[in-house]
């Protein structure tokens, strides 16, 4: 959601949200609104975030909707993702279903996971040059 990415930019800058306000020029009750995902900002203090962080709004909105997808990821990659993310059987821990806020997490968590998994198994092995030496 929004709210926990702008916490995680803010928190990257070592900022409280009282700085966070006062830089975007908004009081800090309305600035708590957005990371605790009461309200979100206009179209225009979400520009104004983004420019504050050095990234985009899309990278912003992409936490919201989907994950952000690597950019070296095949259709069949995206696929795989969907797939992965789709399958709606319950997840459950001792016996017990997991409500779905924690699942959201353990989904974002895999999220992180599936995409680091798939990049490393992408990387090429480089050849051992040190055993090809002749004498």
């Amino acid at each position: 959601m929004i709210g926990e990415i702008l916490a995680e930019l803010r928190n990257r800058r070592g900022l409280t949200q009282d700085q966070m306000a006062e830089a975007l020029n908004v009081k800090r009750p309305r600035y708590n609104s957005w990371e605790n995902n009461i309200a979100k900002p206009d179209i225009e203090m979400l520009q104004k975030i983004a420019k504050f962080h050095n990234v985009t709004p899309d990278y912003i909105l992409n936490f919201e909707s989907d994950s952000p997808v690597p950019s070296w990821a095949t259709a069949k990659d995206k696929r795989d993702f969907k797939k992965m993310l789709e399958e709606d059987d319950d997840l459950m821990f001792d016996g017990i279903p997991i409500e779905s806020d924690d699942r959201q997490r353990i989904k974002d968590v895999l999220t992180g996971l599936f995409w680091e998994a798939k990049q490393m198994n992408k990387r090429k092995k480089k050849p051992d040059s040190t055993n090809d030496t002749k004498k």
